[in-house]
C-alpha cells in the first residue's frame, strides 16, 4: 500500500460542541484534507508545538516525552496513521535507537504531538484517505483555515459526537460499563465521560 504525506493545515473549535475540536490533515501533493476529532488537550498541544513563539514554564506530558527521548538518544523518524476503524484513526510511531527501528502504537492525537516536537513526516494509506479524505473548500493556503472550512469542520465535529452519542443509546447498561473501562484504559477520558452521561440517564 502507498503512503501518503501530510501536513497540518489547522484546528478548529467546534462552536456547537464545548472541548471538541477538529484537527485537519492535508496531503502534500493533493487537495483532500484528513479531519480527524480531538480532545482539548491534545488541541492545545498540538497548537503549542505549531506556534514556536509559545514556551510553556514547565514541560507538557509530550514536550517530557521528547526531553526523555533526547536524553536517551530516541529518535522518532515518522508517524503512520495506518488504520480506520469505526471514525477511530489508529497510529504508529517508528522509533530509532542505536540504528535499530521500533514501532509503537499510539493515539493519532498523541502521536502527531509528537512528530511536531520531533519534526517527523506524518503518513497515511492511500485506502485510508480515499475512505476518509474530504475536499475542504476555499483556501488552499495551509497555513489559513477559512470561515466555510470551519463551519464544515465544526459539522465534522457534531457528526462524530452525535453518531457516538447513539452509539450509546443502542448499548446495554453492561456493554456501556465495558466501553467505560476501555475508554479508561485508552485513556480517552472525553469519551468516558459520554459513556457515564448515558450511564447516569439510566440509573
Amino acid at each position: 500500500m502507498s503512503l501518503v504525506r501530510l501536513n497540518i493545515k489547522g484546528i478548529s473549535y467546534s462552536q456547537t460542541q464545548n472541548g471538541a475540536y477538529a484537527l485537519i490533515l492535508n496531503e502534500v501533493d493533493g487537495e483532500r484534507k484528513l479531519p480527524i476529532v480531538i480532545g482539548a488537550f491534545e488541541a492545545q498541544s498540538i497548537a503549542i508545538a505549531l506556534e514556536k513563539e509559545i514556551k510553556p514554564p514547565r514541560p507538557l506530558t509530550h514536550d517530557l516525552f521528547k526531553n526523555f527521548a533526547d536524553r536517551f538518544d530516541i529518535v522518532i523518524k515518522q508517524v503512520i496513521i495506518h488504520k480506520l476503524v469505526d471514525g477511530v484513526f489508529y497510529s504508529s510511531i517508528i522509533c530509532e535507537r542505536d540504528k535499530i527501528e521500533e514501532i509503537i502504537d499510539a493515539r493519532t492525537s498523541d502521536a502527531i504531538s509528537l512528530a511536531l516536537r520531533f519534526q517527523a513526516p506524518i503518513f497515511t494509506y492511500k485506502n485510508i484517505l480515499d475512505k476518509a479524505g474530504i475536499f475542504l473548500k476555499g483556501n488552499t493556503d495551509p497555513a489559513e483555515i477559512t470561515e466555510e472550512d470551519e463551519v464544515l469542520m465544526d459539522e465534522i465535529v457534531l457528526d462524530d459526537e452525535l453518531s457516538s452519542d447513539n452509539d450509546y443509546k443502542r448499548m446495554s447498561l453492561q456493554e456501556l460499563h465495558t466501553q467505560l473501562e476501555q475508554a479508561v484504559q485508552n485513556e480517552d477520558y472525553e469519551q468516558a465521560a459520554q459513556i457515564r452521561d448515558e450511564i447516569s440517564k439510566r440509573n
